[in-house]
């Protein structure tokens, strides 16, 4: 099995490549939409191969990869270095013991260009080849606790899942069909100040475009994280600029 992590402004992938005994070749492309180091991706790619050979009866193993820091630490060469490494490694043991027999090679990344170019795939969201398996991963495979994750000084799509809240439009459709406002003075200028831009139409609450004067269908927060997934994250997932994407979503 070759593994092997890719991060760009995209997003975040990672490719495992399986050769059989008879030579045959398995690919699988992994696309990563969440915040990963280095590191963490290829810890995702090596424990996800494991788990797909698991799956798939293989009982010995030879794992090689192009990541000398993780090669190392899981031969116990070298010491973690940080708890969420550990917690990988900890992960990945878990599976050692599915196998009669793994091992663990450090190899040239110009030894392990396939797998290479399967993570470029996963993290480009380019077209996936013919004949190559294909996986989404949305969380990941490891949980810290009070982890805190930072984000890198480039363009980053990241999608949250809010708690139910209220249905924002509702003071909206209030102020105009009764007039009614909030006790707070501040917050009633506020609304009728923010009211200009919309109106009601067939009972929906709708938005004027300030340029063009469409009309913009309001949403609610829910229906609007529902809305991403569906263009983000769905079997046909999207493959423009993340602004591109966001205009759309609008």
């Amino acid at each position: 099995m070759y593994f092997d992590g890719a991060l760009n402004i995209n997003g975040v992938g990672a490719g495992i490549l399986f050769i059989t005994p008879t030579k045959d070749k398995l690919r699988y492309v992994l696309r990563i939409h969440f915040l990963a180091s280095n590191n963490a991706v290829e810890y995702e790619a090596c424990l996800h191969g494991l788990h797909i050979a698991v799956e798939l009866g293989v009982k010995r193993l030879m794992v090689y990869g192009d990541s000398t820091l993780v090669i190392n630490q899981l031969n116990k060469d070298w010491s973690y270095s940080s708890e969420k490494m550990d917690s990988y490694c900890a992960e990945i043991r878990r599976f050692e013991g599915k196998f009669y027999g793994i091992e663990y090679h450090h190899v040239a990344r110009d030894h392990n260009q396939i797998a290479d170019q399967l993570s470029k795939i996963g993290s480009s969201r380019t077209a996936v080849l013919l004949g190559v398996f294909i996986q989404d991963l949305l969380v990941p495979s490891i949980k810290e606790e009070n982890e805190v994750v930072e984000v890198p000084p480039t363009e980053q799509l990241v999608l949250v899942v809010p708690s139910p809240v209220a249905d924002w439009r509702e003071q909206f459709v209030k102020y105009l069909t009764s007039a009614k406002v909030p006790a707070d003075k501040t917050e009633t200028e506020r609304l009728i100040c923010q009211s200009k831009h919309y109106v009601l139409a067939d009972g929906n609450l709708m938005r004027k475009s300030a340029k063009e004067g469409i009309l913009q269908k309001c949403i609610t927060q829910g229906e609007g994280v529902k809305l991403l997934l569906e263009i983000h994250s769905s079997s046909c997932s999207n493959h423009a600029a993340l602004r591109n994407l966001v205009d759309k979503a609008f």
